[in-house]
């Protein structure tokens, strides 16, 4: 059988992987075995998500081995689960009648999703699958732009007219054969189509049925526009707590609707890329090579390494002062070090704030002056002890006084620079995310060690 000699070489050790032993040694065993059935009997109680995590999880030629084991049974819901760059590879092992299979289980939105960053011949596969009816409306989300709520949006939609009253919806939804999977309000829409308010299922099945439906209207109804970034659709989903919004187009009339599920994933990969960017490493997963994490990361090192540049010139400006003075290159770290934390910390609340809309032109510069003032009176607790150790160690109280002065100098501007250069990225059309780590250490490490050595050189020689 091909399954049996796909798995000859393919004998991965239960230690391996940093997942549950309960979980991975039935599948392992059944892998190893080449046992189709006992791997379908493994994965029965799983979740979807977590057959995903697995397959994320363990190396390419285990998951090409599983894949071609499990392939037949494997659904939309654990496609839709993966992460792009694993999907795109198990979607790619499938083969067309199982893919076809699976897509067919999906919401519209939900397809998108999955087919958006595959290549053309895999999307064309896929839409080849859908009836037709679904392919249509696969195809128009995919001409909305990437990012937008039009994409973002699923066509599946509970609509009645405003003038209803309770009993008519209810029998309208009863006699529907094709309802959405999963919905949470009854969309109200004028005799145009446009969207005028929704009622929640709760109010809907406990009413009265002569109850009109425009008088169970929920208070939190607003639209969102197709074209709207998803970030901005997170935020309003996030920031009014609704938990679905129907998409109009531009004259407003309703073309889609919008879940909080989808909203919340938006919201949390925004989250995560905003961590990642921070730290300079960008978007990817585990489970990239080698060459394709090392392009993404080294970019901004590159960077990194001509902005330590302009630190070492900083530092030769003072080669007879170091010289003099041996305990100033023992000593000069430690304020770089501190004002680049310090810098981070600023840096972290302000990126976070702007992401938030927390932070706004009413808001800024109180923000920056409280900012500024922690700066300094952290400065002034740490300066204290460090000062006086110093002093204690070497023997000498003015370069205790130095060390002292150059530390609360150098927190004070961290903390400036943590606020202003995120504000001016953003102003700049610059993701402050991005690209502030680099400039904000760039800023405290000149300043940190122009103000220790310049100050060593002043008062004590």
């Amino acid at each position: 059988m091909a399954d049996d000699q796909s798995t000859d070489t393919m004998l991965p050790e239960e230690g391996d992987y940093e997942l549950d032993r309960e979980v991975m040694r039935p599948v392992l065993a059944a892998l190893a075995a080449g046992d189709a059935a006992a791997l379908t009997a493994a994965f029965e109680p799983l979740h979807a998500a977590d057959i995903a995590d697995l397959l994320e999880q363990v190396d390419d030629e285990t998951r090409h081995a599983l894949v071609r084991l499990y392939g037949r049974e494997i659904d939309g819901e654990i496609l839709s689960e993966l992460k792009d760059s694993i999907r795109e590879d198990v979607i790619a092992a499938l083969e067309p009648q199982v893919l076809a299979d699976a897509v067919r289980e999906l919401e519209t939105d939900d397809v998108v999703d999955l087919i958006e960053d595959l290549d053309e011949a895999q999307q064309d596969t896929i839409l080849d699958a859908l009836e037709a009816s679904d392919r249509v409306a696969v195809e128009q989300s995919l001409s909305y732009p990437e990012y937008s709520a039009g994409r973002l949006m699923q066509r599946e939609l509970v609509v009645a007219p405003e003038h209803w009253d309770v009993g008519q919806a209810i029998d309208h939804l009863r006699a529907q054969e094709d309802l959405p999977e999963q919905f949470y309000h009854m969309i109200l829409v004028d005799p145009r189509m446009r969207p005028t308010g929704y009622v929640t299922l709760g109010r809907l099945l406990s009413a009265p049925r002569a109850t009109r439906l425009a008088d169970l209207a929920e208070e939190s109804f607003r639209t969102i526009p197709v074209m709207q970034d998803e970030g901005e659709v997170a935020y309003a989903f996030n920031q009014y707590h609704l938990i679905s919004a129907p998409v109009v187009d531009a004259d407003d009339r309703l073309v889609g609707v919008i879940t909080i599920d989808d909203a919340m994933a938006i919201l949390d990969e925004e989250h995560e890329e905003d961590i990642l960017r921070l730290a300079g490493v960008g978007e990817g997963s585990l489970s990239d090579g080698v060459f394709a994490t090392t392009l993404r990361r080294v970019p901004w090192l590159a960077v990194n390494l001509v902005t330590a540049g302009l630190s070492a010139l900083v530092i030769s400006q003072f080669e007879e002062t170091i010289a003099a003075l041996v305990a100033l290159a023992v000593l000069m770290p430690i304020v770089a070090s501190m004002g680049g934390n310090a810098g981070t910390q600023s840096m972290t609340v302000t990126v976070r704030a702007i992401a938030t809309k927390d932070l706004t032109s009413a808001n800024l510069w109180r923000v920056i002056r409280r900012e500024v003032l922690v700066g300094l009176h952290n400065g002034i607790v740490l300066a204290l002890p460090l000062g006086l150790l110093v002093a204690l160690i070497f023997g000498a109280p003015m370069l205790g006084a130095v060390i002292g002065a150059a530390l609360v100098i150098n927190l004070l501007v961290a903390a400036a620079g943590g606020m202003l250069v995120p504000v001016a990225l953003e102003k700049l059309g610059v993701d402050p995310a991005l690209a502030s780590g680099v400039f904000v250490t760039t800023i405290t490490d000149v300043v940190g060690f122009y103000a220790f050595l310049g100050l060593a050189g002043a008062m004590l020689l």
